[in-house]
This record gives C-alpha cells, structure tokens and sequence, in this order.
C-alpha cells in the first residue's frame, strides 16, 4: 500500500513559511519522499501500517492550507506512468523485503 499525501499551503508569511517548512520535514522524517512538490509519497507494508501514518500526518497537520491523503494498492501504483519531456520513466521499485535470521 502507498501512501500519497498532496498538499497547497501558504508561504506568505514569515510564520506560514515555518509552518510550511516544519510540515516538510516531518513528513520526510516519517519516511516520505518528494514525488513533485508539494506531492510527497510513502510505501507501507499493511493497511493497518498505512493508517498509522496517515493518522500521524494528521497530526502534523498545519493549522492553514489544504492537504490531501490518498491511499492506492501496490498494483495501482505498478500503473503511474511518469513523463519526462516525451520519454516515459518507470515509477520507483517497491523497497525490498529483508529477511532477518
């Protein structure tokens, strides 16, 4: 299961911009990555690992702006394609499973 969290927050103000940079950087230390700005995305093991999350992000929340959870299986994700210029770009593999002995 992915995690796809899109967001429109303010930057007009000193206090909107620390609010949109605190925001950020949580994301990124819950194991986000940036997919394009303002879309960041998350691979969880389970949809019960997929909820966590999202109820941790709602946590985070900013108090202005907009942001959007959107939950999508490992097959719907395997069907993105990504563009670019005109040449098309696989969607990043899924993390390898470890095995512990």
């Amino acid at each position: 299961m992915w995690l796809m969290v899109f967001f429109d927050l303010p930057t007009s103000t000193k206090k909107d911009i620390k609010a949109y940079t605190v925001f950020r950087k949580k994301l990124m230390k819950d194991g986000f990555s940036m997919m394009q700005y303002s879309v960041y995305l998350r691979h969880c093991a389970s949809r019960e690992n997929a909820e966590i999350h999202a109820k941790r992000v709602e946590t985070f929340l900013p108090p202005k702006g907009q942001v959007s959870i959107l939950r999508i299986t490992d097959k719907q994700f395997e069907l993105i394609e990504t563009y670019i210029g005109k040449r098309s770009v696989p969607p990043p593999l899924e993390p390898q499973q470890l095995e512990m002995f």
